[in-house]
C-alpha cells in the first residue's frame, strides 16, 4: 500500500530566498531539477528516494502561479518539530503555532515560509 500523496509543489516568487529558508530550517540540500528549455518554470527538489515511502516534492517558480494564500498544507516529517520551528524566525519565516500535541499522532508546529506559504512540521516526539 502506498500513501495517497505522490508529489507536492510549493510555489514561490523568490527561488533563492525560499531555497535558503527550507535548506536552513529542515537542514537539507535542495537539488535543481532540469526542465526543458521552453519550460517557464524553475524547480528545486527536496531530498528524495526513488523507491522510498512518502511524497517527494519541490519548490516551483512558474509564471502565473503566485505563492501564499493557498488552502493546501504540506507537513514535513521531523525528529522533534520544535527544533525545526526554532529555526524559522532566523530564516525570515514566522511561527504561527508552536509545537503542540495531536494525541496519539504525535506533535505539529505551523509556520510560514519567506513566500507566505504555511507549512506544517510533524514529529512523534
Amino acid at each position: 500500500m502506498q500513501n495517497p500523496v505522490g508529489w507536492f509543489e510549493i510555489y514561490v516568487q523568490d527561488v533563492q530566498r525560499a531555497k535558503a529558508f527550507y535548506q536552513a530550517v529542515l537542514a537539507v540540500k535542495l537539488e535543481k531539477l532540469e526542465a526543458p528549455d521552453s519550460s517557464p518554470m524553475e524547480m528545486w527538489a527536496f531530498p528524495m528516494q526513488q523507491d522510498g515511502t512518502g511524497a517527494a516534492g519541490a519548490l516551483v517558480k512558474m509564471d502565473g502561479m503566485p505563492s501564499g494564500g493557498n488552502s493546501t498544507l504540506v507537513y514535513f516529517s521531523c525528529e522533534d518539530c520544535a527544533v525545526e520551528a526554532g529555526r524559522v524566525a532566523a530564516q525570515g519565516g514566522k511561527v504561527m503555532k508552536d509545537k503542540f500535541s495531536i494525541g496519539p499522532y504525535g506533535y505539529i508546529a505551523l509556520v510560514t515560509d519567506t513566500e507566505g506559504n504555511m507549512i506544517g512540521l510533524h514529529s512523534m516526539q
